[in-house]
Parts: C-alpha cells; sequence; structure tokens
C-alpha cells in the first residue's frame, strides 16, 4: 500500500514498526527531534493523548473530504478530539470471531456453538477426542482483555459497557463481577487450556494462531480466539481459510453475540505537504483496496466494493463491519488511558494475566482493575 502511495505521489517513505506502549515510543522520538511525520495508533487513548501534548495534527481539507465520501460518523468521531478531526481510521478489526481447526471438529464429531454454554460443550467435546480445546496467547496481555470485553458486552449489555469503558461505574461493579465468573468458567479448566494456564501465559499471540493450525488434525489446539487478522497468522501454516480454517462468532453469554471492533488510526505529527497527502491518500478507496486484495485486513471504508477481498470469509467479515454501521462498540481497553490499558506488565494487562493464572481470585482481581483504573483515569 505504501509503495502504491510514493508511485503516485513520488514520496519516499520509510516504514518503522513501533513498540507499546505508543505514547512513550513516540515521545522519544520527538523528544530526540525525530517525530514520524504520520503515526498509526493502536489505542483511541493514545489518540487523545497525542492531541493533548500537543503533537497532534488535525487533518486536511482534501483528507477531511474523503472521509466524508467514504467513512461513517462512528469512525470519523474515534478519530476526533473535541470536535475536531486528527486522525483517519485505514485500519479495522472484527475482534469477535473464534477460529478453529475444522478437521479436529470434524474427527470429533463437534459443530459451531452459538452461545457461552454450547461453546463449554464444545470444548469438552473436543477434550474427550485426544485434542485440547482452546489456544490462548496469555503472554500478550491485550488478547485477554478482548476475552473480557466479548464476554462483558454480551452479558452487561453496551450500557454498561459504555459505563465501564469511560470509568463511570466501577470495576468493582457487581456486572464485572459475573462477567470474570464466566471467562473463569474457561480459564478455570487447566485441560481446556493449550499448556494449562502456566502454557497460556507464555504464549504470545502469533504462536497462539499457528499451534492452532499445524499438525493437520492433531494440533496443540483446536480453537483460538482473536480478530480477522488472524489469517495474516494462518498464512503462514498449511491451512487454507474456509476449509481447514474456519470460524464463529464469539458466542453469546446474554442475549445476542457480542460485536467489539478495534482498527489503527493514522494521525499526522508533522503539518507537512507529505503527511496529509498520505492521510488523504489513507481515506481514499484506493488505498483500502491495495492491503484488502493482499488479506489479513478489514478497512472502516464503506465505498470498497467487498469483492476485492481474497475469500468469503473475509468478505462476510468485512461486510458485517460495514453493515453494523454506527452501532458497533470499540475495543475497552484501547478506549482506556494508555497507562491502565496499553501497557505491557501493567494495568488491564496485568490485572488479567494474573487472573489467567488464578482464574478463582475474582475479588481479587475487581480490587486490582479498579485501583489502577482509578490512578489513570484521575490523570
Amino acid at each position: 500500500m505504501l509503495k502504491e502511495f510514493e508511485k503516485r505521489t513520488g514520496a519516499s517513505v520509510t516504514f518503522v514498526p513501533a513498540q507499546d506502549p505508543i505514547v512513550n515510543f513516540l515521545g522519544t522520538k520527538i523528544a530526540g527531534g525525530q517525530p514520524p511525520d504520520v503515526a498509526m495508533l493502536p489505542q483511541v487513548g493514545a489518540l487523545t493523548q497525542a492531541v493533548q501534548k500537543k503533537w497532534a495534527k488535525p487533518v486536511g481539507a482534501e483528507a477531511k473530504a474523503q472521509l466524508d465520501k467514504n467513512y461513517g460518523n462512528g469512525w470519523k468521531t474515534l478519530g476526533a478530539v473535541d470536535g475536531t478531526q486528527y486522525g483517519v481510521y485505514f485500519k479495522a478489526a472484527n475482534k469477535s470471531l473464534v477460529w478453529y481447526n475444522a478437521q479436529v471438529f470434524e474427527n470429533a464429531g463437534a459443530e459451531e456453538p452459538k452461545t457461552w454454554k454450547e461453546f463449554l460443550e464444545t470444548a469438552e467435546t473436543v477434550s474427550a477426542s485426544g485434542v485440547t480445546p482452546v489456544s490462548v496467547g496469555g503472554a500478550d496481555g491485550w488478547t485477554l482483555t478482548d476475552w473480557f470485553e466479548n464476554i462483558y458486552l454480551s452479558q452487561a449489555g453496551p450500557e454498561k459497557y459504555d459505563q465501564l469503558a469511560k470509568h463511570e461505574i466501577k470495576w468493582t461493579d457487581p456486572s464485572v463481577k459475573d462477567a470474570l465468573t464466566t471467562l473463569g468458567e474457561l480459564f478455570g479448566k487447566k485441560e481446556f487450556l493449550v499448556g494449562g494456564q502456566d502454557g497460556a501465559l507464555q504464549t504470545e499471540f502469533p504462536k497462539s494462531v499457528t499451534q492452532t493450525f499445524t499438525g493437520g488434525d492433531q494440533p496443540d489446539g483446536a480453537m483460538v480466539f482473536e480478530g480477522d487478522f488472524v489469517a495474516v497468522n494462518i498464512a503462514q501454516t498449511d491451512a487454507e481459510i474456509g476449509t481447514d480454517a474456519k470460524v464463529f462468532p464469539f458466542p453469546a453469554v446474554g442475549a445476542e453475540s457480542p460485536v467489539v471492533s478495534g482498527g489503527d488510526v493514522a494521525v499526522a505529527l508533522k503539518d507537512t505537504k507529505g503527511a496529509q497527502a498520505l492521510l488523504t491518500f489513507l481515506a481514499s478507496t484506493d488505498a483500502a483496496k491495495v492491503w484488502a486484495e493482499a488479506g489479513g485486513f478489514i478497512s472502516p471504508n464503506k465505498s470498497l466494493d467487498v469483492a476485492v477481498y481474497p475469500n468469503d470469509i473475509q468478505r462476510d467479515i468485512a461486510q458485517a463491519l460495514i453493515a453494523a454501521g454506527d452501532d458497533f462498540r470499540f475495543d475497552m481497553s484501547d478506549q482506556a488511558p494508555q497507562s491502565f490499558g496499553g501497557t505491557p506488565g501493567k494495568g488491564e494487562w496485568k490485572a488479567l494475566q494474573d487472573f489467567l493464572k488464578n482464574p478463582k481470585d475474582v475479588a481479587g482481581t475487581q480490587a486490582r482493575l479498579e485501583s489502577d483504573a482509578a490512578k489513570a483515569y484521575q490523570s
């Protein structure tokens, strides 16, 4: 996609991978007098901080025109702070998906579950067939926040979800206890997790995916929960999406299955012609088409023809995202201050890793979450 931008504009682009926490990473670049022209931020909270620190520059008129043409109000609002448009949500994600090894399911006589109760029953069926049911990438704390958020949204409902995301209710609220107790029904069963709790805590996200689709019908794990971007990691195995690797919506804990979205927002840190040109390109349908054709990517651009996606699974995911319009909930931890929702070894990431290690400690987990959240939202 960046090569296409270079070809069209004559610009020269250098891509630099970032590290978490992203605001700290950018701070060192800015302090050293070398801020990037454009940064891709994985959290709404990070965008807000970038604006508060006066790093971010508003999008120009051309980029704004592309946003108005191709994006719904929900995605534009996420890229704005206090009514001013700073960001372009170029890359989106459906973070309410469970991917599974189709051959394992067939051998076990398992079917795609629709409810949480059925999900646990399916895990039992798969376990009885000789394959560990669930692969969890617990070494990356963000995967655990996604588990919690999907359960919480389905069980507590959208209104409570919004309140907790803004810290308008405390993490000691009974609704959080209910969600952690439900999550503990999975995390508390050592035999359901690849490597048990300790093994899950040592497994990084990419491995949690590849070990589900490596080894034919005898992989380390049968299912892995995460977003549509899992397709990138599946591509590193011999499994074919739609045949060997299939997917079902996150099971309903309450009345409906949850739909949690995520995404990366592009923001200019230099108000230069090149930076604004890149934001304009990112907001266009042409840029989305280049990456969508390559796979492992979902665009919130409503003008993009879903036919460009490489397989039916990704087309369906993209279609569902666009069809949701503004009726979706964004990743809760990504909305939080970075110190609580986006820092390895701290805040929500650390508290849920501790919970995975000891799923019986619901009250202690709530207390730690509330203590860390209160400090983060105050600052």
